[in-house]
């Protein structure tokens, strides 16, 4: 279906026209070399080029007042001392005569993608446009935005395409108070935010952007602010929000569209944020959102300053729009101690609102106890309110000393690797009267056989097991992608894979084992990661390296499910950084397809990508649902999901609790 990609030079064409400090660094230069930047790299040619349009008055009065669209009609007549006067009435914004016209262009570009994604043209896109939306009001211009975009957007997309739900993802550095604003009472529009906040000290200073503005009326609860009050966050700090609130709440609301505010100043090396996460984490970020509303994603950009981290910013979040293989995120380090205070920030006061947090256990000291005896509902909030209080004054004076190194100190970071796509995206070891499904290559045979099995007349197991090696081989030198294998004992093939090829070809492997099978090859070397999902009580942990999670209802309790791969799987794989992902489906699992095909897509975040799937050979009706997910192909949305049951919930918590000594990705809450 391909990815979309909206530019045009028209919108480089305005600049500040007087001396502004505040608004110097919203420049030209920030749409054109993101789009050089595509250009060079190829790619814009891989995409869908689709034009721009003027939004009609019509579609900005979704969002804006009729007195202010009115009022910035009238710039491209201005004189200069008109425009300074005009400009004054707002902050930290300035106009144009020529900037009317590309706000139009700006809005209309994202409507331009919506109509594309929803019509099915194209599966998803990025729209670069200028000047960004996100912190106009109804009758405000703000923060270098004139009109809203992803929010005029969001309303479009349910008057015009029948969206019912949307989801609004904002990582931009900056708190999109516009989109806060406009949707705070509405519960069909859910807004994530993350910002610079800095307990209000950092622009646009409000209250309101704070973790405990949760929306109002029937609208609490949809609005999810996340506020950094530190700079200086890194990979492991946003994707530990990601996969501990954003993405539980997202699969919990299901959206319909999923709408990004691509701000990109929260990348490293840029002025504003004064953050350390690459270019690359917004690979991740991107992929992470992918098999949400089955793959309908329009990123919009909002800021980014830097123009150097904000090209490559650009480019990876287009490439893995694209498809391609996702980099590796090595040596990821726990969440900072201020990260993780907002994280439980934010989990306590959702939870609330969110069936799949409610197992998230708030933190009690026993100064806080009575509170929690006298209001249940309002503890974890308070007892928290009260720590970051304590934190407030030697934040302070932290912060001081360290401005003036900040400002002076200038922040290096590698080039983003190149990520090459393999010339063979997806295999097949099959049966010989097996069907090899549309757009999987069948792996032949390998000559390279094994003696001990050969000698052992087991003619099915040497070819299986050639096969097998040939395949991880051929995934190591990045020829193929990833692949599907029906083995005759799936139990015998895993132990075959993780004992004889894993070690001699790939340094880590993390397996992934849904069902009931026991597992007896676990090690305490660190090259391999066993994550066995079942229904069964396994015995206690046999080391860091394996891990059993037991779901009362077993594999096929979707939210359980759901809530092992976001609050255990995908922090453990991000910090094992495997060379390889083996996912075993046991005969008789019972996960239901949909769930299958988004832990394939979710896995395929790692290892770039090299994932081998393992199947008995009775499981062939799995294959379609596995080689659609394996080819790229957007998972479809779960259905609506029930409220998790205590004991599993309680479980899971636990099991974090336990695991966080060796596992640093797995904490949700700090020693604040």
């Amino acid at each position: 279906m391909g990815t979309a990609l909206i530019y045009d030079e028209e919108m480089t064409k305005y600049k500040l026209l007087w001396v502004d400090p505040a608004c110097k660094i919203e420049v030209p230069e920030r749409l054109s070399v993101s789009y050089e930047a595509l250009v060079r790299t190829g790619l814009s040619d891989r995409c869908v080029s689709v034009p721009p349009r003027e939004a009609l008055d019509a579609e900005i009065l979704l969002v804006h007042s009729e007195e202010y669209l009115e009022g910035v009609k009238k710039t491209p007549h201005m004189t200069l001392e008109d425009l300074k006067e005009f400009t004054l009435q707002y902050g930290d914004v300035y106009f144009h005569p020529n900037i009317y016209h590309c706000a139009k262009l700006a809005a209309g570009s994202a409507l331009q993608l919506v109509d594309s994604v929803m019509t099915g043209k194209v599966r998803n896109g990025m729209a670069l446009v200028r000047p960004p939306g996100h912190h106009s009001m109804r009758s405000a211009a703000s923060g270098f935005c004139v009109f809203n975009n992803v929010a005029i957007a969001a309303r479009y997309a349910k008057q015009k395409h029948g969206a019912e739900r949307v989801l609004i993802v904002d990582w931009d550095i900056h708190h999109g108070q516009g989109v806060q604003y406009c949707f705070e009472d509405d519960p069909s529009v859910l807004y994530f935010s993350w910002h610079r906040y800095e307990r209000q000290k950092f622009w646009p200073n409000l209250r309101e952007s704070d973790y405990d503005s949760v929306g109002k009326g029937s609208g609490a609860g949809f609005n999810v602010n996340v506020p950094w009050n530190e700079v200086g966050m890194e990979n492991s700090d946003y994707l530990s929000v990601f996969c501990h609130v954003l993405l539980p709440v997202a699969y919990e609301f299901c959206p319909d569209l999923v709408l990004v505010c691509a701000g990109f100043d929260s990348a490293i090396g840029d002025p504003e944020g004064e953050m350390c996460a690459t270019p690359d984490i917004f690979a991740h970020l991107t992929h992470l959102l992918m098999n949400l509303a089955g793959g309908k994603l329009c990123a919009v950009l909002e800021g980014g300053y830097n123009l150097t981290s904000l090209a490559q910013s650009v480019c990876q979040t287009v490439q893995t729009l694209l498809g391609d293989p996702l980099p590796q995120l090595a040596n990821l380090r726990s969440p900072c101690e201020s990260a993780l205070e907002s994280l439980q920030c934010v989990r306590s006061v959702q939870r609330r609102y969110w069936s799949i947090l409610k197992h998230a256990v708030p933190y009690f000291n026993t100064s806080c106890l009575v509170r929690f005896l006298i209001s249940p509902a309002d503890s974890a909030t308070t007892d928290v309110s009260n720590k970051r209080i304590k934190l407030a004054k030697a934040e302070e004076e932290k912060a001081e000393t360290a401005e003036d190194e900040r400002s002076q100190e200038e922040k290096v970071w590698p080039e983003p690797a190149e990520r090459l796509r393999p010339p063979v995206c997806s295999v097949s070891v099959l049966p010989d009267d097996a069907a090899c499904p549309d757009g999987l290559k069948r792996l032949a045979s390998s000559k390279d056989l094994n003696r001990s099995m050969e000698d052992a007349g087991d003619a099915d197991g040497v070819a299986t097991f050639s096969r097998l090696y040939t395949l991880i081989e051929k995934m190591r030198t990045n020829e193929i992608g990833n692949g599907v294998a029906l083995v005759p004992d799936v139990a015998a093939a895993v132990e075959c894979v993780v004992q004889d090829l894993g070690s001699d070809l790939v340094s880590r492997v993390l397996v992934v084992c849904v069902g009931k099978e026991e597992l007896n090859y676990a090690t305490a070397d660190g090259k391999m990661l066993v994550v066995q999902i079942s229904g069964e009580d396994k015995e206690e942990q046999k080391g860091k390296y394996y891990i059993p999670v037991c779901l009362k209802k077993g594999c096929g309790d979707t939210v359980g499910f759901i809530q092992a791969v976001f609050g255990l799987l995908l922090p453990l794989g991000y910090e094992y950084d495997p060379g390889l992902v083996l996912l075993v489906r046991m005969p008789g699992s019972g996960v239901g397809d949909c769930m299958w095909q988004q832990l394939i897509g979710l896995l395929k975040g790692f290892a770039k990508g090299h994932t081998l799937v393992l199947m008995q050979t009775n499981d062939g009706a799995c294959m379609g649902p596995t080689a659609s997910a394996l080819l790229g192909h957007p998972a479809p949305p779960l259905q609506e999901l029930l409220t998790p049951l205590p004991d599993d919930g309680g479980a899971l918590e636990r099991m974090r609790e336990r695991l966080q000594a060796d596992w640093k990705m797995l904490q949700t809450t700090g020693e604040w």
